[in-house]
C-alpha cells in the first residue's frame, strides 16, 4: 500500500504543475518539445549532409533560396542541416551530462544522509570545495592538459554542479526521515535501501526535477562557451557553440552564421529556465 501511495504521489508531483499553466509556459513547453524532436530526428530531418560543401553557393543569404532556406556558410554548407545536427550534439551532451550529474549528486546526498558522521562531513566538505572554485576554470585546465576528447568532455559536463544535487538530496532525506511514512516503514523492518528508493525518492522527486531543469540550461551554456573557446567539440563534429565560434569571423558579411545558432541557444536555455522557475513555484509548498 505504501508503494502504491508513493507511486501516486510521484505521478501527481509530475503532472499537477501542468494543469492551468500560463500561455508563456505553454510556449516554452512547445519550444522544448520542438527542440527534443529535432534532437532525436536531426540526422533524418536534415535536407543535406551537414558536411557537404558547395563552394559555388558560399554565403547564400537566408530566406532567399528554397534549397538553402537559412543560407550557407563560408564553405557552402547548408545552415539548416548544420543547425539541426549541432542542436542534436549540444542537447545530447547536456542531457547525458545532466543525467550523470543528477545520479552522482543524488547518490552522494543519500550516502551523506544515511551514514552521517565522517562520511557526511567528507561528502559535504568535497561539495563545499567544488562550489568554491568556478567550474569553467577547472574545465579549461583539464581540457588544456588532456585534450578535448568526446568522452572526457561529457564526463566534465557530468560532474558540473553535482554538489547542488548532493546538498539538496541530503536536506530532503533528513527531513523525510522525520516524517511518519519513513518511520513506519523502518519499524516494520523495511530495508533502508528500499525505504530510500521506493518511499523517499518518489516523495522528494519534485525539487530534484526542478534542479534538473536548472542544471540543464547551465550545461548547454557551458558546452557552448567551451566550444566557442575551441576547447569543446572539435571539427568535423559540430555543436551550437562551435557554429557561433565559426560565424563570429564573418559577422560583417554573413551575420546569420552566428545569429541562428545563438538564437537557438538563447531560446532553449530561456525556455528551460522559465519552466524550471514555474515548476519550482508549483512544487515547492513553501512558496505556495
Amino acid at each position: 500500500m505504501a508503494t502504491v501511495t508513493s507511486s501516486r504521489s510521484f505521478t501527481s508531483a509530475v503532472w499537477a504543475p501542468f494543469h492551468r499553466m500560463p500561455i508563456s509556459i505553454g510556449l516554452c513547453c512547445t519550444w522544448i518539445a520542438i527542440v527534443i524532436i529535432i534532437g532525436v530526428l536531426a540526422r533524418w530531418a536534415a535536407p543535406y549532409d551537414y558536411l557537404q560543401q558547395a563552394p559555388l553557393a558560399r554565403f547564400t543569404k537566408p530566406f532567399l533560396s528554397v534549397s538553402h532556406f537559412l543560407g550557407t556558410d563560408y564553405l557552402g554548407r547548408d545552415v539548416v542541416s548544420n543547425l539541426l545536427v549541432a542542436a542534436q550534439t549540444t542537447l545530447m551532451i547536456a542531457f547525458v551530462g545532466s543525467l550523470i550529474c543528477a545520479l552522482i549528486g543524488t547518490s552522494l546526498g543519500l550516502l551523506a544522509a544515511h551514514f552521517g558522521g565522517w562520511v557526511d562531513n567528507a561528502i559535504m566538505g568535497l561539495a563545499d570545495a567544488m562550489a568554491s572554485v568556478p567550474f569553467i576554470i577547472t574545465a579549461l585546465g583539464v581540457l588544456a592538459l588532456f585534450g578535448s576528447s568526446p568522452l572526457l568532455f561529457v564526463f566534465l559536463m557530468g560532474i558540473f554542479n553535482w554538489w547542488r544535487y548532493a546538498r539538496l538530496t541530503r536536506g530532503l532525506v533528513l527531513s523525510a526521515k522525520e516524517e511518519g511514512y519513513a518511520e513506519a516503514a523502518r519499524i516494520v523492518g523495511v530495508p533502508p535501501m528500499r525505504i530510500y528508493l521506493r518511499h523517499m525518492l518518489p516523495n522528494i522527486a519534485g525539487p530534484l526535477i526542478v534542479q534538473f531543469t536548472v542544471n540543464f540550461p547551465e550545461i548547454i551554456l557551458l558546452e557552448s562557451g567551451l566550444s566557442f573557446l575551441g576547447l569543446g567539440i572539435q571539427p568535423p563534429a559540430t555543436s551550437l557553440g562551435l557554429m557561433v565560434a565559426d560565424g563570429r569571423n564573418y559577422l560583417a558579411i554573413a551575420w546569420w552564421l552566428a545569429v541562428f545558432p545563438g538564437a537557438v541557444i538563447v531560446l532553449t536555455t530561456l525556455s528551460i529556465s522559465l519552466l524550471g522557475d514555474y515548476l519550482r513555484d508549483r512544487l515547492d509548498a513553501r512558496l505556495r
